[in-house]
């Protein structure tokens, strides 16, 4: 057990997010092998345990330091934050964003009820798994309302809209009377729609990052998962465009290519032509080609990359 205190504590989230935060983890030449019955592996090739929570439970424990490291969704920190304010030594620290995850915290209504407005919703019942960020952004509005209706003063401290707690199935309340709007995660809005809901606000856009204590065990270790993440990201987003071009048009070619700090060019054996390696986003490479092809190039070469720093 001694040894283990030294260990750096990374936790993951179970659910929607683990798959993806697990591939990215391998990419990182994290090496681990978890037991389905366990929810704690630790890694082979470096002093890290990896520990997995349910998504709403990491930014408490990461929060209050008594792990290292964490991935869950931005809109559980929002989440957290509002219930349990950040202080200088408490609260989780957003390190990287994994570009992965995204979803919004949506006010839903009935399509065919008569609210078409959040402002509508003031007062009303509204079922939510996020109470911290729904009471907050009511309070907001009411506190508008309020200052609309009176002028500048003191608002009521009480909330008038009644928010209900429920641990899931949020989206099946306005149907079965208990709400008559409600605040919860959408991906596609597919389900959202098949419950005859529509969306009328977003509260908070999510995506998964990578968030860390302020108080780590092991400041450099954990810059290295950090550094190691952000290059598998990194691959992820680009790949390596190869090239040949004459020197008259090497100017315009590299403003097709200006790559992410400057691309590399190395002088050819024939008179006046140069080869041309440089990072672009894989989802323009089609259209950087399409360009670099009328301007000239030659040789176009697209290259996986496998990792980058």
């Amino acid at each position: 057990m001694a040894e283990r205190s030294k260990e750096v504590q990374l936790v993951v989230q179970m659910g929607r997010l683990q798959q993806a935060s697990l591939d990215l983890l391998a990419g990182s030449d994290i090496q681990f092998r978890r037991d389905n019955r366990l929810d704690i592996a630790l890694v082979k090739n470096h002093p890290i345990a990896l520990i997995f929570l349910p998504a709403a439970d990491i930014p408490t424990f990461v929060g209050e330091g008594k792990v290292d490291l964490g991935i869950t969704g931005l809109d559980q920190i929002k989440e957290h934050e509002a219930v349990t304010p950040p202080t200088q030594d408490t609260g989780a620290e957003e390190v990287l964003d994994l570009e992965f995850g995204s979803c919004k915290l949506q006010i839903q209504v009935p399509e065919k009820g008569p609210y078409t407005d959040e402002r509508d919703l003031i007062g009303r019942n509204i079922c939510t798994s996020f109470v911290g960020l729904t009471e907050q952004h009511f309070a907001k509005l009411e506190a508008e309302e309020h200052r609309t209706t009176n002028g500048a003063g003191t608002t009521g401290k009480t909330l008038r809209t009644k928010i209900k707690y429920l641990s899931g199935s949020v989206e099946a309340a306005c149907a079965l009377g208990v709400a008559d709007g409600i605040v919860d995660l959408v991906e596609s809005g597919e389900t959202m729609r098949s419950h005859g809901l529509k969306a009328i606000k977003t509260v908070v856009e999510s995506r998964a990052v990578l968030i860390k204590s302020k108080r780590p065990s092991d400041q450099k270790l954990v810059d290295k998962v950090a550094s190691r993440i952000r290059g598998v990201i990194a691959a992820q987003q680009f790949v390596l465009c190869q090239y040949n071009i004459h020197r008259d048009v090497l100017s315009t070619a590299t403003k097709i290519t200006p790559g992410k700090r400057a691309p590399t060019i190395t002088q050819l054996d024939e008179t006046d032509w140069v080869a041309v390696s440089s990072m672009v986003e894989k989802k323009k490479i089609a259209t950087v080609m399409d360009d670099l092809a009328s301007c000239g190039a030659t040789d176009i070469l697209v290259l996986t990359i496998g990792n980058s720093r």
